[in-house]
């Protein structure tokens, strides 16, 4: 019988680097019963301590900490071994490996990677982009776009542009039923941007394209759903693609960050060429 352990996030900034440093951790391990509680702006002693006085209740209390400020961090490590609770800094010795490396003292400011500077503003840009053109709008300016997906319905074009657009890309997105379905700016210079094709397996789209119809309570009897259907429009989609060297990805067994990262060195490789 595994045992419930109890991990302690405390983070002096929004938890979220951490919160993500975790889920890959916990992907390592196929069997890790545990309950999770977050504390995000962790910026005293006070808080420390009572955060400690709460996990020392708590049996297999595990901490995780990504504190910047060196002193307060020393606080929380000394306070959480002397009630051998196990303590682990995720940035503390990066930070410091590379303050060497750079020959650079580090700011050690809290919450700094979200300063409200150039690559945030360009973000915030590139997501206003993306959102005006979602699902095939907008293509009068479709040039100025970073990337462009395409791809037939439900193959996680929107949360995939949604989640390049949070990394700072200006995305399209654009359905296919066929190659008519590709704007004639993208036929006349397939390398007016980086493309890419997106495809899925047919029975995987047919089971997501069902749910969906389900959820807005549709008529599930329809051309959308069927199977036959489905692998026509990717069969014809994959045509395109190579018509046009566009690259393609496979997202069936992939999640959105996933697609993402491929995406992202498809963009590189693209980047470098123009």
């Amino acid at each position: 019988m595994n045992n419930t352990h109890n991990i302690y996030l405390i983070s002096d900034s929004t938890g979220e680097t951490l919160e993500r440093i975790f889920m890959a951790l916990k992907a390592q391990f196929q069997k890790f019963d545990h309950n999770l509680f977050h504390y995000s702006f962790t910026r005293t002693e006070n808080q420390i301590l009572k955060i400690l006085e709460e996990a020392k209740k708590k049996k297999e209390a595990i901490i995780l900490y990504t504190i910047v400020d060196n002193k307060l961090a020393k606080f929380l490590s000394q306070e959480a071994n002397k009630k051998n609770i196990p303590c682990f800094g995720v940035l503390g010795d990066l930070i410091i490996n590379f303050s060497k490396l750079l020959n650079q003292k580090a700011t050690n400011i809290p919450s700094g990677q979200h300063v409200l500077n150039e690559e945030y503003y360009k973000r915030i840009e590139a997501i206003q982009f993306t959102m005006n053109h979602d699902d095939g709008n907008s293509l009068l300016d479709v040039e100025k776009s970073d990337i462009i997906l395409l791809g037939v319905s439900r193959t996680s074009k929107t949360p995939t542009s949604i989640y390049l657009a949070n990394r700072g890309f200006k995305t399209s997105n654009i359905p296919l039923i066929n190659e008519n379905s590709i704007p004639e700016k993208l036929k006349e210079n397939p390398k007016i941007s980086c493309i890419v094709g997106l495809i899925a397996e047919p029975t995987r789209l047919h089971d997501v394209r069902k749910n969906r119809l389900t959820t807005i309570k549709e008529n599930e009897s329809t051309n959308y759903t069927k199977l036959e259907t489905i692998q026509t429009e990717l069969n014809d989609s994959k045509k395109a693609f190579k018509k046009y060297q566009w690259p393609v990805i496979d997202v069936t067994r992939k999640s959105v960050e996933e697609t993402a990262a491929s995406i992202i060195k498809i963009h590189e490789i693209y980047s470098n060429k123009i």
